[in-house]
């Protein structure tokens, strides 16, 4: 996403920003092209369509994804073993259809961005304590602010709506695999001003970002390979976590938000939930610092999954990386 000094522009429509998104050097397959041509024609009829009508074809899209995808639907549903042990089957298998959907209907809102103004995001996406946002925004601090959030509910529109607000931000971000979705993606996020930081280049950037005021998201709630991450527990069951955003926060004084947008059934309506600041603690252990702070993150996650279990995605192998010794559990 891309950054930018905390205080708003009077105007209500989003900055024009220089459009910093890398070029993929990686050339193209023939399989990505057809993927490409198939995403683009999706996105199009998609986009043409009134966004309550394309909504509803995102979720039928979504139920033959359900029907189909039995890798993904098989590692959904050990991820919600893992997680809901209490549950019955037939609790955790709707849980994990109505994530599917919450993919479809986010989908159809992506192929609507061209066309989003300001005034039509507002209308779609509202924060649960608007003055208490419009605060939090607007202080002046010696230092930028880091978000935690992650894949969940509309997580694309969550980044377009603040930019589309006035307050665009930069992303740490690992490119796609295919790299013409990658650059279509990333054109549209452009389009609210956000500002991509490519993974190879965070350290750097992500620094200097902070030292402009910036609002930076770093990717929180997927796997980690061994040696970038640390092992927290997540719903009970320790998860290599990564441990960039407590490194940062620690090193820059930076506080971290935590902020989560949440559907209102199946519309196109969105609430923007803002939580008090965390501001971690150095106590002269840095990599039990870091821990501490991972593990504060991970337990504010856990608890918006389990209030809003249906909006987060658990088709990824989340316990992927297992401490030494321990079996797999995919």
């Amino acid at each position: 996403m891309s950054a930018v000094a905390e205080r708003a522009p009077a105007s209500s429509a989003p900055p024009r920003r220089p459009r910093s998104v890398a070029r993929g050097t990686v050339r193209p397959s023939w399989g990505d092209r057809l993927e490409y041509l198939g995403l683009r024609m999706a996105a199009g009829v998609l986009g043409a369509l009134p966004l309550w009508l394309a909504l509803r074809i995102g979720e039928l899209g979504a139920l033959v994804a359900w029907l189909v995808d039995r890798p993904h639907r098989r590692v959904g549903m050990r991820n919600l073993a893992l997680a809901f042990p209490e549950r019955p089957l037939a609790a955790r298998r709707r849980i994990l259809r109505r994530s599917f959907l919450n993919l479809g209907r986010m989908a159809a809102e992506l192929a609507h961005f061209p066309r989003l103004t300001p005034g039509r995001v507002a209308s779609m996406v509202r924060f649960a304590d608007e003055d208490h946002w419009r605060r939090t925004m607007g202080e002046e601090r010696s230092t930028g602010r880091l978000v935690l959030s992650g894949h969940f509910g509309n997580w694309e529109l969550l980044v377009f709506a603040n930019g589309m607000r006035g307050y665009p931000v930069s992303l740490v971000h690992r490119g796609i695999a295919n790299p013409l979705v990658d650059r279509w993606l990333n054109r549209l996020r452009a389009r609210a001003g956000t500002r991509l930081i490519r993974k190879h280049d965070a350290a750097r950037d992500v620094l200097r970002a902070l030292r402009a005021r910036e609002l930076l998201v770093l990717p929180f709630d997927q796997n980690s390979t061994r040696g970038l991450g640390v092992f927290v527990d997540f719903f009970g069951v320790p998860a290599s976590t990564n441990a960039g955003l407590a490194r940062i926060a620690l090193r820059t004084g930076a506080p971290v938000l935590p902020v989560f947008l949440v559907r209102e059934g199946r519309s196109a309506r969105h609430v923007a939930h803002l939580l008090p600041a965390v501001h971690v603690e150095r106590r002269g252990d840095l990599e039990a610092d870091v821990r501490e702070a991972t593990r504060r993150f991970s337990a504010l996650f856990e608890e918006m999954v389990r209030r809003y279990p249906e909006q987060w995605l658990w088709m990824h192998k989340r316990w992927k990386t297992r401490p030494e010794g321990e079996p797999r559990l995919y």
